[in-house]
């Protein structure tokens, strides 16, 4: 679509259910599989399984919603604009600023992750050089996103191939071998939900095909379509990471891997005998990672230029370059803001924060989803119902005392 067919002040519509689903698992597939897992095995042991899929039940729920919503209202902002015209608009500035807060701690942990990897590959041992190598994606992609929504999309989809070979190479290698069963341990029901929160954060990433809602083709069918492919897509890929990494070590050990900021699947690789393969994750873990700091830098943007539209934020931050259609200021503002913390957070206390963050604004998401007029919905309210309840759930059991 040429920029003479889009509106002055507006984004290019230029994603199909293809575009829009890359760009999903781009935003799921790389801090989820490749580092946080390895949180959750700390907390859930051996029933790690049973919380990722009851994370990725939950995410179908939320993403049922969301897909709902973004059908509706097909702008930019995501549950910014939907509180916004649907409760009220405070609701909507909060949901603004708690997605804001959650997706830059997951773009922090992504660049963290990037940099343990990348430092793994290069043979360099050193935190302040991998917070280096961190802060130094999240410019790189950032430039890449202000070239616009088809370079990103064409960039996330060869980056996304790459991630998952890698993942499929390392799970058919960690199967095959013929090792004693590391000792089993089980968390208790409490610290299984909160596994299933942190691995729910994740499994958000599909969230940014909601927030992209303004640059999709027919948003009531492309929407929901992608974001059911790549939560299913993940949530398989998920499972067999876990099955094949607990073939390796304990849950304990994963823990201690990846809260230490060691890029995790290579060491497990590395300690499994498997050098070679060790090589190939680092590599796979590294475009998977710069995979998502880009959609995580995509995301952040459009919701920011979208509470400058609407001047809960400066008014500038809602310009747009007319030659690329892309929100620059933002971008640049975005980048800026995940690269400080990207140097200075640690892992899991970004992980933390995020997992948060995000189940309050998918709580918003799902009331503002139950407040849409029956003519506007095309799947049942139960899936709202659901995911509101199991937000409200995974919150008390993660964060009450």
């Amino acid at each position: 679509m040429n920029d003479a067919r889009t509106p002055p002040g507006e984004l290019r519509r230029a994603l199909g259910t293809s575009g829009a689903t890359v760009l999903g698992l781009s935003s799921i597939l790389g801090t989820g599989i490749f580092v946080s897992l390895g949180l959750g095995a700390g907390l859930a042991g051996s029933a790690l399984p049973f919380a990722i899929g009851l994370a990725a039940l939950l995410a179908l729920a939320n993403g049922f919603s969301s897909a709902q919503l973004a059908a509706a209202f097909p702008v930019s902002g995501g549950t910014y604009e939907y509180g916004r015209r649907l409760l009220h608009p405070a609701a909507g500035l909060l949901a603004g600023w708690l997605f804001l807060a959650a997706k830059s701690f997951s773009a922090a942990a992504a660049a963290i992750g990037f940099g343990a990897y990348l430092g793994a590959l290069l043979g360099i041992d050193s935190e302040v050089f991998r917070r280096a190598i961190g802060v130094v994606a999240v410019g790189a992609v950032s430039t890449v996103a202000l070239a616009g929504i088809r370079p990103s999309f064409a960039a996330s989809a060869v980056l996304l191939a790459v991630g998952i070979g890698g993942l499929l190479v390392f799970c058919f290698a960690a199967l095959q071998l013929d090792r004693e069963a590391p000792a089993a341990s089980l968390g208790t029901p409490r610290d299984i939900a909160r596994a299933a929160a942190l691995a729910f954060v994740a499994f958000t990433g599909y969230g940014r095909i909601a927030t992209l809602g303004e640059e999709a083709h027919d948003p009531r069918r492309t929407i929901p379509r992608a974001i059911t492919f790549a939560v299913v897509a993940t949530a398989a890929l998920s499972l067999l990471v876990c099955f094949a990494a607990l073939a390796l070590v304990s849950p304990r050990q994963w823990y201690a891997l990846t809260s230490s900021e060691l890029p995790p699947l290579g060491v497990l690789a590395q300690h499994a005998g498997l050098g070679t393969i060790a090589r190939i994750v680092e590599v796979a873990a590294v475009c998977a990672l710069a995979g998502v700091l880009l959609n995580l830098v995509l995301g952040l943007s459009r919701v920011v230029f979208a509470m400058g539209r609407n001047r809960h934020l400066p008014s500038r931050l809602a310009h747009v370059n007319e030659r690329r259609r892309t929100p620059d200021l933002t971008t640049v503002l975005v980048a800026m803001t995940v690269a400080v913390l990207a140097a200075t957070i640690r892992l899991e206390r970004a992980w933390t924060l995020s997992a948060a963050t995000v189940l309050l604004y998918y709580f918003l998401t799902n009331l503002a989803a139950l407040r849409l007029p029956a003519e506007m919905r095309f799947l049942p309210r139960a899936a709202s119902w659901i995911g509101l309840a199991g937000c409200l759930a995974l919150a008390a059991a993660t964060f009450l005392p």
